[in-house]
């Protein structure tokens, strides 16, 4: 069976402790997911995230909390991009736990098949 989740709603924004730099943001989804989906998010959010800049202050080791995803150290100028990272993750998770994968092919079988034969010994 595939479990598949989607944002929900509009993040809310909480401030953080003194001394602290960003916000927690929370992510509503559309139910609680397992920790196997928790978990593949982490892995796939982390790579959305490679490479942005001012990600330095983001925790995301408790990510997923019952139905939402918090984020804490969420700034500003990163804000924008983070949702675009977190939408793409979501989605990527959800395919990457899909039991059945649709399989849309970059050619017909028997073109994959003409290319096979020019690979193997003559045939004569």
């Amino acid at each position: 069976m595939s479990e598949t989740h989607q944002i929900a709603g509009a993040p809310r924004g909480e401030p953080l402790a003194a001394g602290r730099v960003g916000a927690r943001v929370r992510v509503p989804l559309s139910g609680p997911p397992s920790s196997r989906w928790s978990r593949a998010l982490g892995g796939q959010l982390a790579n959305e995230l490679t490479g942005h800049s001012a990600v330095g202050h983001l925790r995301l080791s408790e990510l997923v909390q019952g139905s939402d995803l918090v984020l804490d150290g969420v700034e500003e100028c990163e804000a924008t991009a983070l949702g675009e990272c977190l939408q793409r993750a979501v989605a990527a998770t959800n395919a990457a736990l899909d039991p059945e994968p649709s399989r849309s092919a970059n050619m017909p079988q028997t073109a994959a098949d003409t290319i096979a034969m020019q690979v193997g010994p003559a045939q004569r």
